[in-house]
């Protein structure tokens, strides 16, 4: 159940979203930069402000998850602007289709309709999207294919397992990067391409079966070794030595130990009291 509202809260939304109304339409029509954008020109930036407030999110850090939903409202008020300008529709009709669609697709919820677990509501909103009129028709209708790689196989894999095609649990994904990575080991050099493009799409099909965002996760694990590498090097400094100096296998150490004085910490922070 949603947490109930402070007094004044729909007053106070209501406000706040004039103001930012008021805004946006001074910058549309005061600021030169503002004025020459276009929906192809700013869902660039749409997009990155999308992808700050995944991070933000993934670190669970509140004051800046606030800052880039903010950003990230603007977009949306800014692009339906757009709409309002050439007469195909205004933040309202976006609202309310919104809500329509939401409404649509939760009958568990709003009507009859029973739905016990998650996968469950994922199953009829499947069902409940391809039964609406003036969608794509096939399995992968109206999958954009200029999302990120992997997010574009997780929409594939989400939509072949909607049509009933997909393991049953996530012991079939994970021996399938098994065989992938076995294929790729063997590969010779022209099929070596393809080969890796199936172990990152049998990679991607493990992380659907265990409800884990593979974009996220990647990222996750690219800022671990960045710091890794970052404290490997500063510990190489504190004793005099330079990192691009080292070798291969003295930077390995340092890497090492990088990691090790991680997991300390790690272990440290658990043992202090909460």
């Amino acid at each position: 159940m949603a947490p109930p509202r402070a007094s004044g809260a729909p007053d106070r939304l209501a406000d706040a979203i004039t103001r930012l109304d008021e805004i946006t339409r001074r910058l549309r029509e005061e600021c030169p930069w503002d004025r020459e954008q276009d929906e192809r020109s700013i869902v660039p930036h749409t997009l990155e402000e999308a992808y700050e407030l995944a991070d933000a999110a993934h670190r669970r850090d509140d004051a800046k998850l606030l800052d880039e939903l903010g950003d990230v409202l603007f977009q949306v008020h800014f692009l339906a602007l757009l709409l309002e300008e050439r007469g195909a529709g205004d933040l309202a009709r976006v609202a309310e289709q919104c809500v329509q669609k939401l409404i649509r697709r939760h009958p568990h919820v709003f009507g009859d309709a029973q739905a016990q677990t998650a996968q469950q509501v994922l199953r009829n909103w499947d069902a409940i999207k391809r039964a609406e009129t003036g969608r794509e028709p096939g399995v992968f209708g109206e999958v954009p294919e200029n999302l990120p790689s992997l997010l574009y196989a997780r929409k594939l894999q989400r939509r072949a397992a909607a049509s009933g095609f997909d393991f049953p649990g996530v012991e079939g994904p994970i021996e399938s990067v098994r065989e992938e990575l076995t294929e790729l080991e063997a590969a010779r050099e022209p099929e070596r391409f393809d080969e890796l493009g199936d172990l990152l799409f049998a990679a991607v099909n493990v992380a659907r079966k265990l409800r884990l965002d593979p974009e996220l996760a990647l990222r996750a694990s690219a800022d671990r070794f960045r710091s890794r590498v970052l404290a490997a090097a500063e510990l190489a400094a504190s004793e005099r030595r330079s990192w691009e100096d080292l070798s291969p296998r003295q930077q390995l150490v340092y890497y090492t130990r990088a990691r090790l004085g991680e997991q300390e910490r790690l272990i440290e922070g658990d043992r202090q009291p909460r």
